[in-house]
């Protein structure tokens, strides 16, 4: 199956069950139809998107549901960060799988890694915690090796941990620096940590 192929198919299984057909951000006014679904390296080419990953889509102009020339093969990343709205609420998910083989240890490691700084962050989202503390914290506590792919590839990395969701995939508050606001009960959030 080729990316096209993907998103075509988790699009209409998604529509089926209850989405709306499009997802919705603050940033700028975007609503997109779907997201990032891509295989092996074009995860990382670089996109206008403010994600962790990227896409090569249909072509540089229009970088969105993917190649139909990409076709899947043993061995490949299959990266899916999309996003999912049902009765004008928005969220989104980043899943990462092998096709056909095992991951590799050190995918692994750091998907573990992941994890602890996920359960980390969320132990410290509390009533009138500061979210750029949060996130200074976390960042401060990782070594450099660890840091190099950290939020994305390289230089093209997010620099936030999570964000808020609701009738946007991103509200506010944001894990970042600059977002000194204390949390109100009621927030939601969505974890964003990812290692490729």
């Amino acid at each position: 199956m080729s990316e096209v192929d993907l998103s075509t198919e988790l699009y209409s299984v998604m529509v089926e069950e209850g989405r709306h057909g499009l997802c919705r951000f603050g940033m700028f006014d975007i609503e997109m139809v779907m997201g990032n679904v891509c295989f092996g390296e074009i995860s990382r080419y670089p996109s206008y998107f403010n994600g962790p990953g990227g896409m090569y889509g249909m072509s540089p102009a229009v970088p969105l549901i993917g190649r139909r020339d990409k076709k899947l093969k043993k061995g490949d990343l299959v990266f899916i960060d999309i996003g999912c709205g049902v009765e004008g609420y928005n969220t989104d998910k980043t899943t990462t799988y092998m096709f056909g083989s095992s991951l590799p240890q050190y995918a692994i490691d750091a998907h573990n890694k992941c994890v602890e700084i996920q359960n980390e962050a969320a132990s410290m989202l509390k009533t009138g915690a500061i979210p750029s503390k949060i996130y200074n914290n976390i960042m401060n506590n990782l070594d450099s090796e660890f840091l190099q792919n950290f939020m994305g590839f390289g230089k093209r990395k997010v620099r936030f941990l999570g964000h808020g969701v609701g009738l946007l995939i991103d509200e506010l508050p944001v894990t970042a620096e600059g977002f000194d606001e204390p949390l109100q009960e009621g927030m939601v959030f969505l974890s964003n940590l990812k290692k490729e």
